[in-house]
């Protein structure tokens, strides 16, 4: 059976306060959703070299995820501010829509119906 298992030794330069913050972050790490230091470390440079490889093939990556980022949040703000807003217009609209219905209904009259003339001049047909 092949080793599947690699060993590697870290050491962290707690005078240089990158090294010093990672270490902080191995020491406080939720347990719960990291079981080991090893997972963690595997995550972390995962991500971080999936995204520097990716950032180096397209260089515009990073400032399109800002600009979506930014149209999400003025997408959420305007939500945000409907939901407040638009209960208030509605309310408003109603209220103009009855006032404007009469509360006393006046029916149109019908139109009257067409007698025909009794006194036809019936000279003009030539008899």
């Amino acid at each position: 059976m092949q080793n599947h298992i690699r060993n590697t030794n870290l050491r962290f330069n707690l005078d240089k306060d990158q090294q010093r913050k990672a270490w902080e972050y191995l020491q406080t790490m939720d347990r719960q959703n990291f079981k080991s230091y090893s997972q963690v470390i595997s995550l972390a440079l995962v991500d971080y070299f999936d995204r520097y490889y990716r950032t180096q093939a397209d260089p515009y990556l990073e400032t399109r995820e800002r600009e979506e980022l930014f149209v999400k949040q003025i997408v959420e703000a305007v939500e945000h501010s409907l939901k407040q807003s638009l209960p208030i217009f509605l309310s408003g609209l109603t209220t103009g829509m009855l006032e404007r219905e009469s509360p006393i209904r006046v029916p149109f009259p019908a139109p009257e119906k067409e007698q025909p003339d009794r006194d036809i001049d019936w000279d003009f047909l030539g008899e």
